[in-house]
């Protein structure tokens, strides 16, 4: 059992890979042997930055911008993934925004931005890469849904609504997946610190404070760690589900 995490020999995909729980994955990913890419948004600095810093280790890394919701700007990052780390064992999609606005003052644009990242973008990366794994007979991917897909939260509708489809897209993909050694699962952590929840005003998030039985919000690496365990051996009988470390926040 000493080697049930192990990723050695395998390719990984990230999206969101910069900073935040995107870029807190990419790391145990790569300290566990896997061959990591990573997509970002205007974020060339941070990006560079985690380069520098797992190269001077030794590991194989990339990084590009890219819009999730590009769609042609994602068929053309499949090609460069291609030409880069090669076939993708592991599809992590990680990319997010953020945006807390009451109801009534939510644009269509807002809500077809928010919806465009988190929902259209799992659906567009997703895409690319989930027939080449059902013809290698092996996948894993882990798609980033939030607490707020079953709680809900005020100022947040358009952030739920696409995270409630996250979930929705993993319970039906993983039925196309499972029996051909495709595992799709997601996750659903609570609120974490991240930029994103730094973001929301400082009433939003005392108001969630108040709430977490733990008392306090979650750490990017208190959140990696499940990936880490879907994406290896240890995952290898998940299929459908969605992992909630929230502190409490839901009892699923």
């Amino acid at each position: 059992m000493k080697d049930v995490f192990s990723l050695a020999g395998r390719k990984a995909l990230v999206t969101g890979g910069s900073r935040g729980i995107g870029g807190a994955i990419v790391n145990p990913f790569s300290d566990h042997g896997a061959e990591v890419a990573f997509y970002h948004y205007r974020d060339e600095k941070n990006a560079l930055q985690r380069v520098e810093k797992l190269r001077e280790a030794g590991r194989a890394v990339h990084a590009i911008e890219c819009d999730v919701s590009d769609e042609p700007k994602i068929a053309e990052m499949a090609t460069w993934v291609g030409k880069n780390l090669g076939q993708v064992d592991i599809l992590v999609n990680c990319a997010g925004i953020g945006g807390e606005t009451p109801f009534p003052s939510i644009t269509v644009g807002d809500w077809d931005r928010m919806l465009g990242v988190h929902l259209r973008g799992t659906f567009l990366v997703t895409r690319q890469f989930f027939e080449p794994m059902v013809s290698r007979s092996y996948g894993r991917i882990i798609a980033y849904s939030s607490q707020l897909a079953y709680k809900g939260a005020s100022g947040l509708a358009h952030c739920c609504a696409a995270k409630a489809g996250i979930v929705g897209f993993t319970r039906a993909l993983s039925y196309e997946g499972a029996s051909h050694g495709v595992m799709v699962n997601a996750k659903a952590p609570g609120p974490v610190e991240t930029d994103l929840l730094m973001g929301l005003s400082d009433e939003w998030r005392a108001m969630k404070m108040a709430q977490l039985p733990i008392c306090r919000f979650g750490k990017c690496d208190e959140i990696a760690p499940t990936a880490l365990m879907l994406a290896s051996a240890a995952g290898g009988f998940y299929s459908g589900q969605t992992l909630s470390p929230n502190g409490g926040d839901v009892v699923l």
